[in-house]
């Protein structure tokens, strides 16, 4: 009987301690940071490794109030370094759930993170990239997995409608094809769906959420391109794979 305006009250004190957090990490934590810490490359993997921890700390607390719950499979396959991580996007949350999973991750995020006081600081300091730069986001995205950087992307560029149906932005496959890079992807279930695009935080599903996230073997792009194909072609090419597996796989590792 009180198991939904628990799950409503408990959604709303999540995302409080969030963005109370965030506040605390940009006045407490970020600033003396960059006053101590003056070599970038270290300020920058000291702050992913603070957000990283931060990321597992909600999930867990997400889960003990009994928000959500979850299950996890190949995750091991995340832990090796310098990938190209692509997931699909069903709620608000998934960034979180992935980052709280790889300790050092770049990240391709909305350029309203970088203005939004509750997450400015984090995202700079962590030297996410933004998706606002058009060319020079594959640009950016290439230099840093150049220098043996884990980037995680979600090429749909914004959530997954409630219809299912995944339509993905050609960004992500344009920097497998130029950079050469094994995709590996990471599909992500939420049954019954909640946080979803156009959904209301506290428009909470009848029961609670159940989060399901698979890691699979790496996909090779160099077939993308056998026999001299154009990079062009080849972006279109790895793309519809991708919208396709993405969307079929959503359904099927589905609880």
């Amino acid at each position: 009987m009180f198991d939904r305006p628990w799950r409503i009250a408990a959604t709303g004190f999540c995302f409080f301690v969030f963005g109370a957090a965030g506040m605390l990490l940009g006045i407490l934590v970020m600033p003396p940071m960059l006053l101590l810490v003056w070599n970038a490359e270290r300020r920058r993997r000291l702050s992913r490794l603070v957000v990283h921890h931060f990321f597992r700390f909600f999930i867990g607390l997400m889960n003990f109030v009994k928000v959500l719950s979850y299950e996890l499979h190949g995750v091991e396959r995340l832990q090796r370094p310098g990938l190209l991580v692509l997931a699909n996007h069903p709620s608000l949350i998934d960034v979180i759930f992935i980052i709280s999973l790889i300790p050092q991750a770049g990240c391709v995020v909305k350029s309203a993170l970088v203005r939004n006081p509750f997450t400015r600081a984090p995202v700079k300091a962590s030297g996410y990239i933004t998706n606002d730069t058009g060319l020079g986001l594959v640009e950016d995205c290439g230099r840093a997995l150049s220098s043996g950087e884990t980037l995680v992307i979600f090429p749909e560029g914004t959530r997954t409608p409630l219809s299912g149906q995944v339509s993905l932005q050609r960004g992500a496959a344009n920097v497998a094809i130029r950079c050469r890079k094994p995709v590996t992807p990471v599909v992500i279930t939420c049954t019954p769906r909640g946080l979803a695009k156009s959904q209301k935080w506290y428009r909470v599903p009848p029961k609670r959420m159940h989060f399901v996230i698979r890691v699979y073997d790496d996909l090779q792009v160099d077939s993308f391109l056998e026999s001299g194909t154009p990079e062009p072609l080849a972006v279109r090419r790895l793309n519809e794979q991708l919208r396709s597996f993405f969307e079929q796989e959503s359904v099927r590792a589905a609880p």
